[in-house]
């Protein structure tokens, strides 16, 4: 791992938290073939299951592909599935490949670059209210 090459701009995102009541837990059994994938930008789509306390999110970034520095209330784990992400987070490069996991306190800044065509799944407690009600510019 190396030093980053700018430091941390702390931008923080509003509204990554539903407000209220949790939704109701239920039992459900879902492909991911039935939910579509959003195309945020041409380099990136997604698609999410929420539960009552978690959310789950399978994301597809074309190699090249930045996600722009952020930090969110949400705890995020990140497990590849195909590919290779570059995370720039608390002053470090990681570059996690497939197999590996990596786990991202809540409020902790983060950027990423797809090495590769990659295929992820993040999780997310509590699920991500910004992503849920399509407010998060940043991706788009």
């Amino acid at each position: 791992m190396t030093k980053a090459a700018h430091p941390p701009s702390k931008v923080a995102l509003q509204a990554t938290v539903l407000k209220g009541a949790p939704p109701k837990a239920e039992l459900r059994h879902i492909p991911w073939s039935s939910v579509e994938v959003e195309a945020l930008n041409p380099l990136l789509g997604r698609h999410f299951v929420v539960g009552q306390n978690v959310m789950l999110a399978r994301v597809l970034l074309k190699k090249g592909c930045i996600v722009p520095e952020h930090s969110h209330h949400n705890e995020q784990i990140t497990y590849i599935l195909e590919g290779a992400l570059k995370f720039w987070i608390d002053g470090k490069e990681i570059v996690v490949n497939a197999g590996e996991v990596l786990t991202i306190p809540p409020n902790m800044p983060h950027r990423v670059e797809a090495l590769a065509d990659t295929v992820d799944l993040d999780i997310f407690n509590p699920p991500r209210a910004d992503w849920i009600n399509k407010t998060d510019a940043y991706l788009r």
